[in-house]
């Protein structure tokens, strides 16, 4: 009796069993299957065969991730709320664009009247939009790099002035759209 677990096929006329593990195999039937004939030969010769070099990514591509801590957390959504504070605020003020466009115009020292009232609403509602879209967008990348961990006090920074430029596009298509307000404002500066 042999301590070899596989069915004797010796007597029976049949072939020799189908090879699992490549038992069977020759030095160069294995070396070709795994193409690492220095493997194949270490094992032969009975030394440990040495780990193949992992290749390095070049530096210029690899960017390490910084992680954040528990100061960018709170810087983060410190910076979140405020911009929440001053989103809605400016939105509530936007909708009454005229009123918007009188009160800066008074910042700046100057009394005019803005008459251009349905571009004034139809640009100051895509200008609040704007805002909050913004707002949005910047809280769902925000969310999005803190649950990483990584760091993100910048994307609230970025967000805001991606924002307001936009925004500040459409303020300044209602302003421009009323001639006698724009006209009222560059005559006060001073030559």
């Amino acid at each position: 009796m042999s301590d070899d677990s596989r069915p004797s096929t010796e007597g029976q006329g049949a072939e020799r069993p189908r090879p699992q593990f490549g038992e069977y195999a020759t030095a160069e039937e294995q070396r070709a299957r795994i193409q690492r004939p220095e493997v194949t030969e270490a094992l032969e010769a009975g030394v440990a065969p040495q780990p193949a070099p992992t290749p390095e990514a070049p530096a210029a591509f690899s960017v390490p991730a910084t992680r954040g801590g528990r100061v960018d957390r709170i810087v983060t959504f410190g910076l979140l709320f405020y911009g929440l504070f001053s989103v809605v605020t400016t939105i509530v003020q936007l909708l009454n664009f005229p009123e918007y466009a009188e009160r800066g115009a008074q910042m700046l020292g100057v009394t005019a009247t803005f008459t251009n009232l349905s571009a004034g609403y139809v640009w100051g509602a895509a200008a609040a939009f704007v805002y909050g879209i913004g707002w949005l967008l910047t809280a769902v990348f925000t969310w999005r790099r803190l649950k990483s961990g990584r760091l993100a006090f910048w994307i609230p920074l970025v967000g805001f002035v991606a924002t307001a430029l936009v925004a500040g596009v459409c303020i300044t298509m209602a302003l421009v759209g009323d001639q006698q307000f724009m006209t009222a404002i560059i005559d006060s500066v001073p030559n």
